[in-house]
């Protein structure tokens, strides 16, 4: 049996894993795009390492477009299997599929009409949207909890993982010669302590574990605080200085999060009196799912929702719908708060809103989740005094601030906590996958000290027998 590491290797988007068995079955976990990589970003989107014709099988850990943004591709270069995963991932990745899909179309009629003046070679989108409608009907979904049997070899697993709706852990055990060893893979872990979701599951001892290290070095605030935070920043930039917060946020899961917290400021009288916008189709289609999976949700969000059945809605909140109404809201004059996709706003309304506020001093940008470096988000949490938005530059006078606090990947004492269960004599192999590479270099030594013997931290295409 050998494994390949062929994305989210020291770096945290594009997930991409495939085992091979000894009988040339091929298991792809995750088929994720990459994401604020800067002009790298289209060739290593294009690249799979692999030939999809290959792939046996696809399971997929959760819906975020960093582990399922070129699922539309695999199968449009040859993939014709079934992609096992959960019910609320499969519903999740319906609306974000059909999304990237609009984006993709979108960027390249952009590019290519530059390209075009140029005299240069145009270019196809890495796929369309009726090659995402086509990718959708592949998800098959299955519960959390039990075993099942994908072939006479291959068993499979989903354990909640705490990250977004739906998220799991992958737990495979893999037959061969008579011998039968147990691979898990974690997706992305999340919190213990989060606001909606319920708590990571313990699981059943593995042989050889790949495991994300987003936030390896790295100790999240209090979720209390956090909320604190949120609401200095509303009287701060809405109240006292009379101007806009701009909030980038992911669709899924964050602004749910942020949505959530407003909502119990608001029932305990603390939320000050100003309109928020969540400007985003895409979140308002997220949050709908969100609410159509409460078996997801923790004991908390249970019990407020024995007195309010809609967690994220309260009074003088607003969806935008249209682009129209979207653009109005860069000439409206009064103080509001405006919540728009993407996280790291490098697509999405987002982009247009930070273009049109950054100049005015009255404004603030609040970075509420992780950003790549090279992403719009990550130039603005460096300090930059200048950004190119659109490929006109600006000034930085806006306040910008950053909640390290918000983040649905847990940090190192919730990824030890997630390991906890593993009897780490027992683990003859542990990788590190989805994070920063010098973020896992100290990670590493964290879990040496914990008594893990065999870490390795893959490089990207690395391929190594089991």
């Amino acid at each position: 049996m050998k494994i390949a590491f062929h994305g989210a290797a020291r770096t945290v988007t594009g997930s991409k894993h495939v085992i091979t068995l000894k009988n040339g079955k091929k298991i792809l976990l995750d088929c994720g795009m990459y994401q604020g990589m800067g002009k790298e970003t289209d060739s290593l989107n294009r690249d799979f390492g692999f030939d999809p014709n290959d792939i046996t099988y696809m399971i997929l850990s959760h819906a975020h477009i960093d582990h399922t943004g070129l699922i539309p591709r695999l199968i449009k270069l040859g993939y014709n299997g079934h992609i096992y995963c959960t019910p609320a991932t499969r519903d999740m990745a319906e609306i974000l599929l059909l999304d990237s899909a609009e984006i993709q179309e979108d960027d390249v009629k952009f590019v290519n009409k530059r390209y075009h003046k140029e005299g240069r070679p145009l270019i196809a989108p890495l796929y369309t949207v009726a090659d995402a409608k086509n990718s959708i009907q592949h998800l098959k979904a299955v519960g959390l909890g039990n075993w099942f049997r994908i072939d006479e070899n291959i068993e499979v697993l989903f354990t909640d993982a705490g990250h977004i709706i739906g998220a799991a852990c992958i737990h495979l055990r893999i037959t061969e010669n008579g011998k039968t060893q147990q691979i898990t893979f974690s997706g992305d872990i999340g919190r213990y302590r989060d606001q909606i979701l319920k708590s990571p599951d313990i699981f059943p001892q593995s042989d050889y574990i790949l495991m994300e290290s987003t936030y390896g070095s790295s100790l999240h605030e209090d979720i209390a605080p956090m909320d604190n935070e949120l609401l200095d920043y509303i009287r701060t930039t809405c109240v006292e200085n009379r101007g806009k917060l701009i909030i980038p946020a992911f669709s899924v899961g964050r602004t749910q999060e942020l949505l959530y917290s407003l909502n119990v400021a608001q029932m305990n009288g603390k939320l000050p009196k100003v309109d928020i916008f969540v400007d985003s189709p895409l979140s308002m289609e997220a949050t709908a799912v969100t609410r159509k999976h409460p078996e997801c949700f923790n004991k908390n969000v249970a019990r407020i929702m024995k007195t309010d059945d809609d967690p994220f809605d309260f009074p003088g909140l607003r969806y935008v719908k249209s682009v129209d109404e979207s653009k109005q809201l860069n000439f409206r004059k009064e103080p509001c708060v405006i919540i728009s996709a993407s996280g790291m706003a490098e697509a999405g309304r987002v982009k247009h809103h930070i273009a049109n506020n950054i100049e005015d001093s009255r404004n603030t940008i609040l970075i509420v989740g992780y950003c790549e470096p090279e992403s719009l988000g990550g130039r603005l949490m460096r300090g930059a005094k200048e950004v190119s938005i659109y490929g006109n530059k600006y000034p930085v006078n806006a306040r910008v601030g950053v909640i390290r606090s918000m983040s649905a990947h847990g940090d190192y004492e919730d990824l030890s906590q997630w390991l906890s269960c593993q009897d780490p004599q027992h683990v003859k192999k542990l990788f590190l996958v989805h994070g920063e590479y010098e973020v896992q270099l100290i990670f590493r030594n964290w879990l040496l000290k914990k008594g893990f013997k065999d870490i390795e931290i893959p490089s990207r295409h690395y391929e190594i027998g089991l």
